[in-house]
């Protein structure tokens, strides 16, 4: 069990970032109020979207959903609140949106440098991708 509200000092946490070499994290709060570019931003997170490393996040507050492909290309939603990790494989299309409380803070966190690029849907031609596709296809066999 991981304790959001004790995030910066939680054993549970600092074990997993050694385990998984999550050597960087940074704290995001998606509300009107705190995030600059709120509007363009909410948006962009909710375009459908890839990216070439994994994407971790651990809800430290508030609520939202992730909505992820499945391997028959229909959406599953994913509710998220306080105390909850996910780790997106890369190459997985998803997308973020907030619920009706219009409120979650979040730490991200990577291996090495973080990379935010967002590659909008289509882009089945990355490595990434393929590799995501190809797994997929091991996993129903």
């Amino acid at each position: 069990q991981l304790d959001a509200d004790n995030y910066e000092t939680d054993p549970c946490l600092k074990e997993i970032r050694r385990a998984e070499n999550y050597s960087w994290m940074d704290i995001i709060t998606i509300h009107k109020d705190k995030l600059p570019n709120y509007e363009e931003k909410i948006k962009t997170f909710y375009e459908e979207h890839l990216h070439l490393d994994d994407e971790i996040r651990y809800i430290l507050d508030g609520s939202g959903y992730f909505d992820v492909r499945d391997k028959d290309d229909k959406w599953i939603r994913i509710s998220m609140e306080k105390g909850d990790m996910i780790t997106l494989p890369a190459g997985i299309y998803h997308r973020f949106t907030l619920d009706e409380n219009n409120y979650v803070k979040a730490m991200r966190l990577f291996v090495g440098e973080p990379i935010w690029t967002a590659y909008n849907r289509p882009a089945d031609d990355f490595p990434a991708r393929k590799q995501y596709m190809k797994f997929l296809a091991e996993e129903a066999k």
